[in-house]
């Protein structure tokens, strides 16, 4: 026997000592041969628990007269696990900080941890690394507030059984100053592409992306700008390193030459990946933060537009090589219709469309539907929606979101203060359950199951809790039938200022699919 072909033996020995090969078998009388009972079919990937989970805040405001707080939260799931986990938020390390001309006098209506009025925490910031909040259980939010202004950016992991469906709250009130109102954003995961459309770089707003990366490696992103005529070219967006395990905020004004009212950015990681955030203020309207469209498809879905709007602003770009034709409709509580006058809309490739809708809601909350007339190229979307008039404006976004595929879940909800938005865009019902956790500082869950009929949007009101104190999370899964889509505005109303905001909800990554794998040591025989 030749020498080759007693390595070859020993290599295969030596496989087998290791614990075989992990294969999916062939389908009964597929190819390869052999007999029947010596193959099973390849099963469907299971879906498991995920056993780590990642959320980047960024950091709230740079306003003296701004509170932030913190909520986190894990739903209970049905199967309890032996792991215990762990979640907790970490300061990240700053940057240079961002352009402080919208700060106003604080005139003492903030407050230091202890409650004390008109003074401010004049400790030193947190180091990086410095825990913020801690989550111990599942099933009861855990909070922290903050009334400085020069708060950090956070990075949060949880794992083990706090891990599933693990999210995090941020929501900032900024009581006077440009971008005055109620800011809240889900706080995102790592990511290496973010479409942000309805951003603006014109005087009287300024737009900041925030970007953190959570790793030990520095990461480096591009940030390209597109307007109505196209790509803005700047060089200053190009190649911006992102230090490891830090945070870096972009003023958009600087990427462009000339202003414009309606852009898209897109967050592109050339190397490693980051958490990107866009926070607008408006000397006029107010602000929020511009939640990340969903990714580009040729349909879109905008849930949770409230009926007492005084203007609606539909943004849309189209990335791909082809133009796009869209149909629009409004879908109300009792059907769908199609706006006077905005019937169609057509995006060309690589521009930016805007739109404005005016009183699309005629009074009655809705959602916005995009679908494709005829040529089909993807978009990405966002709607600006202002409530109130004159000096007391405020603005929230709604982007396209996906539709619920397992569970979606909001932290941050307070007692008649939240309503969730149920939007069913297809032709069959569908059925959702609602389940609010107990609060924060006490009480117990209470849950309702709610049926979306085709083509309308369900505005309500999620189950309180009994005897709940604090602030809870809402859990929406589909039970049955058709797409659906949601969001969550919460609305905090402050000296005649409708402040409010708007969070879609996503799936909340509690569960990924794994392939079922075998050893299977025949292989060394074929």
């Amino acid at each position: 026997m030749k020498r080759t072909t007693l390595s070859l033996f020993a290599a295969a020995a030596a496989l087998a000592a290791l614990g075989g090969a992990a294969v999916l078998t062939l389908p009964s009388g597929g190819e390869g041969g052999g007999s029947a009972a010596a193959r099973t079919a390849a099963k469907a990937p299971a879906r498991l628990p995920v056993q780590r989970s990642m959320a980047l805040c960024p950091a709230p405001t740079s306003s003296d007269v701004g509170e932030t707080a913190y909520t986190a939260f894990t739903p209970v799931s049905g199967a309890k696990s032996a792991q215990k986990g762990a979640a907790e938020l970490l300061s990240a390390a700053g940057s240079d900080k961002k352009d402080d001309s919208n700060k106003k006098e604080d005139k003492g209506n903030s407050k230091d941890k202890k409650g004390e009025k008109g003074k401010k925490e004049d400790k030193e910031p947190a180091a990086a690394g410095t825990s913020v909040l801690s989550l111990k259980e599942p099933g009861k939010p855990a909070t922290a507030t903050t009334g400085r202004s020069d708060a950090p950016a956070l990075i949060g992991s949880a794992d083990g059984a706090l891990a599933p469906g693990w999210t995090v709250q941020q929501t900032t009130v900024i009581a006077a100053g440009s971008g005055r109102g109620l800011h809240g954003l889900t706080c995102t995961a790592p990511d290496t592409s973010f479409w942000f459309p309805g951003a603006s770089t014109v005087k009287g707003r300024q737009d900041y992306v925030h970007l953190t990366n959570p790793d030990s490696a520095a990461a480096v992103v591009d940030l390209e700008l597109y307007g109505k005529d196209g790509r803005i070219k700047s060089g200053a967006g190009e190649g911006v390193t992102v230090p490891p395990r830090s945070t870096v905020p972009v003023l958009l004004s600087s990427l462009a030459d000339q202003p414009a009212e309606d852009v898209t950015l897109h967050v592109a990681a050339r190397s490693g990946r980051v958490g990107a955030g866009l926070q607008t203020a408006d000397d006029k309207k107010g602000g929020d933060w511009l939640p990340a469209s969903a990714e580009p498809a040729a349909d879109a879905v905008l849930p949770g537009i409230p009926g007492d709007a005084t203007s609606v602003r539909l943004v849309v770009f189209a990335p791909g090589s082809d133009d796009a034709d869209l149909k629009v409709r409004f879908a109300g509580p009792n059907g769908t219709i199609t706006p006077a006058g905005h019937e169609t809309l057509h995006v060309r490739s690589g521009m930016t469309v805007a739109v404005d809708l005016g009183d699309v809601t005629k009074g009655e909350a809705g959602s916005l539907l995009l679908t494709a007339d005829g040529r089909s190229a993807p978009v990405v979307a966002a709607l600006r929606v202002t409530r109130g008039k004159d000096d007391k404006q405020e603005t929230a976004y709604i982007p396209a979101v996906q539709q619920l595929g397992g569970r979606a879940t909001v932290a941050d909800n307070r007692p008649k203060a939240s309503t969730l938005a149920l939007v069913a865009p297809g032709k069959e019902a569908a059925q959702v359950k609602v389940t609010s956790s107990a609060g924060s500082e006490g009480g117990e869950p209470a849950e309702k199951t709610y049926t979306v009929k085709p083509g309308t949007t369900l505005t309500v009101e999620p189950p309180q809790p009994a005897g709940a104190k604090g602030s809870f999370a809402v859990t929406v899964e589909k039970v049955s039938g058709g797409p659906v889509h949601a969001s969550r505005m919460l609305a905090l109303p402050k000296d005649g200022v409708p402040m409010f905001t708007i969070q879609p909800l996503a799936d909340d990554r509690s569960s990924v699919k794994v392939p079922q794998a075998e050893q299977d040591l025949s292989m060394l025989n074929r």
